[in-house]
This record gives C-alpha cells, sequence and structure tokens, in this order.
C-alpha cells in the first residue's frame, strides 16, 4: 500500500504559494481582508468557484468584525486581484453576493478555466 501525503484529521487546506506570498498584492492587504480570503477559501470545494457565498453580515458574525471592516476588507480584496464579485446580492430578496477567488479554478458549462490571478497585476 502506498504511502499517502494526506495526514490524518487535517482534511482540507488552502495552498498559498510563495509566489502569492512575497507579492506586493498580498503584502499589502489588510488584516481583516486576509481573514475574509481565508474564510471565502473555506468555502470552495473544488467545484463552486464563482458561487462562493459569503454577506457582509454573516462576515462579520463570524469574523468577530464589525460591517464597515468586512465591507472595506472585500473592497481591499477586490481592488488587489484576490477576488471578484461575479453575482451582486439582495438585501431585500436575502441573497448574499456570489464571489470567484482569481487564485482557484472555475468550472463551467464548457470545461473547467484555470485561475485568472488578477494579483499578479496589482501594483503599489
Amino acid at each position: 500500500m502506498g504511502k499517502s501525503n494526506k495526514r490524518k484529521g487535517e482534511g482540507q487546506y488552502a495552498p498559498l504559494p510563495y509566489g502569492l506570498l512575497k507579492s506586493d498584492a498580498w503584502r499589502s492587504l489588510s488584516g481583516p481582508a486576509l481573514k475574509v480570503f481565508l474564510e471565502l477559501h473555506t468555502r470552495f470545494n473544488g467545484s463552486n468557484n464563482g458561487k462562493l457565498v459569503l454577506s457582509y453580515s454573516e462576515a462579520s458574525d463570524t469574523l468577530h468584525m464589525g460591517r464597515a471592516s468586512v465591507r472595506r476588507a472585500f473592497e481591499d480584496l477586490v481592488e488587489k486581484g484576490f477576488v471578484v464579485l461575479e453575482k451582486e446580492g439582495n438585501w431585500y430578496h436575502r441573497r448574499a453576493h456570489e464571489w470567484r477567488l482569481t487564485t482557484k479554478p472555475v468550472q463551467k458549462l464548457g470545461g473547467r478555466q484555470p485561475p485568472t490571478n488578477d494579483w499578479h497585476k496589482y501594483r503599489a
């Protein structure tokens, strides 16, 4: 029986390549933006990128941050190319925004599209 690279009990993980961690875009993110980015990663299951649901209210409650901080965190992530708003939510219809991580592939009808990694374009 072959040796597995996965340790028992660890479950999924979010790989963060050194190129990303050493980028100007990553290093300039605020602390709240890092928390929101990682929370979005926990919602990615391999095939739902572009449909990641996280409302400002839920992020505020889950991450113990004020709503204004959450809003600024999302703005920071969008500006620096880590997330894209794919579908705007509607408060009256109780529908949250749907997000796409640019670091992950997207499953579309025509097949799997590679990550866009828009953060590469960010210049401080």
